[in-house]
């Protein structure tokens, strides 16, 4: 198997999903954001939307009986993406987007500017980015593959009528509503630094899909959202779990609490599909500095949901370290491959950002872990109270 971080050949088993040729406009969006550090404190996506994915030539799964590869997204459909977002709201992005016009006024209305700038073509990334994750879902619906990946995707702050967090488009919620059409029950764990604060809005009313979210809950802290006591509403009352979490956490505590709440989660809800956001902004290194993990640890997270042998939508999502965000989600394309790979970054046109060391593992630092065993405790205990009341 070639090396993701350095592109590579052919897998077998599994599926990865790449949304087209946006490099230049991924350049542009890049560039705009830089010059707009965003509300309170969430840096430019610089990741998200980098024009070179960690891999897109590569995929497969752990589950050999299926032959794999990698397939050609198609772009969303205004009708496919109207399934979650307003009309009035896409119409909008879609007429700023041809403008490239950051000075519209009606534009503040709908979450446009500051951090999530109106640049010229954003509507097409966007789209290309909705429609990979709607190709994906459709793969594992048609018993394709078993896991698809899209990394480009997790934009989990966008609202049905306004973006957030440099999320134009919420291509979880639409994979998810993709999936429902065949699945009864599914759930969507997300394991960014953020809260996945637009896909819980969009769920919390439905006992359907669980949403589970692990992050960071501090003061200031974006989105300011999913407190322990955040369960759900009407009809998906405690359907929304919440994992508030505090700085410094490793990896070691860290899958101690994701295990004993997924277990949890598993008994009670009986998921038939799962989506997964796997956000990079975690690792240590991050300029987030907040938690303090590395990929084996968030990897042993993924094996225990793989575990489960569901149809298994992986999303990316945040993760402004570039050399390490590429780092984490090559070892977790590895860990889907059921391929041990090379510690040595190979050779190829990105490979200075790997200094100095240029090895694909990453150190944790020094940071100190603000999560109190007893608190942790606590919180989980208040989980598992909570998810009793699953029917």
């Amino acid at each position: 198997m070639s090396h993701p971080c350095g592109g590579g050949g052919g897998g077998g088993g599994g599926t990865i999903l790449w949304p087209g040729e946006a490099g230049g406009l991924s350049s542009r969006l890049h560039g705009a954001k830089r010059r707009r550090w965003s509300r309170w404190s969430r840096p430019p996506p610089s990741t998200r939307l980098t024009s070179s994915p960690p891999t897109t030539s590569t995929a497969a799964t752990p589950f050999p009986r299926s032959r794999g590869g990698v397939v050609k997204p198609r772009i969303a459909s205004m009708e496919e993406m109207a399934m979650f977002h307003t009309d009035a709201y896409l119409e909008h992005l879609q007429k700023i987007s041809e403008d490239g016009d950051d000075d519209d006024p009606e534009s503040v209305e709908y979450g446009l500017g500051y951090d999530c700038p109106a640049t010229e073509g954003v509507f097409d990334y966007a789209a290309a980015v909705a429609g990979a994750t709607l190709t994906a879902a459709q793969c594992l619906m048609d018993k394709k593959y078993q896991v698809a990946i899209n990394w480009p995707g997790g934009w989990h702050h966008a609202k049905k009528d306004e973006a957030s967090g440099f999320c134009y488009l919420n291509d979880a919620v639409l994979g998810i509503l993709k999936l429902r059409k065949k699945f009864d029950r599914v759930l969507y764990i997300d394991m960014d630094l953020h809260h996945g604060d637009g896909v819980e809005d969009a769920f919390s009313f439905t006992s359907k899909v669980m949403t589970v979210s692990f992050h960071k809950y501090s003061p200031g802290f974006f989105p300011g959202t999913g407190d322990v006591t955040d369960i759900g509403m009407g009809k998906g009352r405690y359907y929304t779990v919440n994992v508030p979490l505090q700085d410094g956490i490793q990896d070691n505590r860290y899958y101690h609490i994701c295990e004993s709440v997924l277990k949890e989660v598993y008994t009670s809800f009986n998921p038939e599909a799962v989506v997964c956001q796997l956000g990079a902004d975690t690792i240590a290194g991050d300029p987030m500095c907040s938690f303090n993990l590395t990929p084996v640890g968030v990897g042993k997270c993924l094996r225990y949901i793989l575990n489960w042998e569901l149809p298994t939508l992986i999303l990316g999502g945040g993760g402004y370290n570039h050399a390490n965000t590429a780092r984490c989600w090559t070892y977790l394309t590895a860990i889907i491959l059921g391929k041990t790979i090379s510690s040595e970054i190979p050779d190829h046109e990105y490979f200075t950002e790997y200094g100095p060391d240029y090895v694909l593992e990453i150190t944790q630092s020094c940071r100190t872990d603000q999560n109190d065993p007893q608190r942790v405790e606590q919180l989980l205990n208040t989980i598992r109270g909570n998810l009793k009341n699953v029917i």
